[in-house]
């Protein structure tokens, strides 16, 4: 089912208008990039889509639910199918890699269980097989915090991996990495994405890698929508909507 934005605007309560009427639509199985300076509209774009933000105004319909309408108790179960990546990991540095990876299933087990650390072996083995798939399988005893920063990526895929989500969100999950680490990180998204089946919808600095992963793009300027297309349609003059007058392409 396709993810539908319609005239979504969110004012913060010191009256920043990070969004303004932002609509559109996302088909199963898209890989969407989100671009713009910082403080575009981005990352609350994102966090209004599985309501970590509360939008001010319009809807986001999704598998034909009305996310912005959903109850408490609907939205945990809308949030089981929705994975979120962060720039800056969102992992408890002193748990086990194991522990942060396991953590991607508290939606689906036993809460009074999960806060005495108790995790039935099934899903310790699909843990394991998470991290398996991103490489770290040697390093699920260790502590978050002993980790490199791209490891510790990795381990925020893995622990998204565990919610098997169908709509992947992530947040600028490349920023803060080389850009050898960051080609790393985006195939195993694009892994998910074409293999899994998993929409994906990722903000993305750089558009170099927005061209390299994305199938579409979404401009934000300050709020507002100003490109809407496929990542090869952003010739200057729609760059320099995106970017500014002053910005400057580099490397093409």
């Amino acid at each position: 089912m396709p993810l539908i934005v319609e005239h979504l605007t969110k004012i913060y309560p010191d009256g920043t208008r990070a969004l303004n009427d932002v609509s559109f639509r996302v088909e199963d199985g898209e890989f969407v990039a989100i671009v713009g300076l910082s403080g575009a509209g981005k990352s609350t774009l994102l966090r209004c889509i599985n309501r970590l933000v509360e939008p001010t105004s319009g809807r986001i319909i999704w598998n034909d639910i009305d996310i912005t309408a959903a109850s408490p108790q609907e939205l945990r179960r809308i949030r089981r199918q929705i994975g979120m990546i962060f720039q800056q990991f969102n992992l408890v540095k002193r748990s086990t890699v194991l522990t942060n990876v396991l953590s991607g299933r508290l939606g689906y087990l036993n809460p009074w269980l999960t806060l005495l650390g108790y995790f039935p072996p099934a899903e310790k083995k699909r843990a394991m097989e998470a991290l398996e798939r991103v490489g770290l399988a040697d390093l699920a005893y260790k502590r978050a915090d002993e980790l490199s920063g791209g490891q510790q990526q990795r381990v925020g895929i893995a622990r998204a991996l565990m919610q098997e989500p169908r709509l992947l969100l992530a947040d600028e999950p490349v920023a803060s990495l080389d850009p050898v680490l960051a080609h790393s990180i985006l195939r195993y998204i694009e892994e998910l994405n074409k293999e899994g089946g998993v929409t994906v919808i990722c903000s993305l600095h750089f558009l170099d890698l927005v061209h390299r992963y994305a199938t579409k793009v979404i401009g934000l300027k300050d709020g507002f929508k100003v490109f809407e297309g496929r990542p090869e349609e952003i010739d200057d003059r729609r760059f320099k909507e995106i970017y500014g007058q002053e910005a400057e392409r580099i490397g093409g």
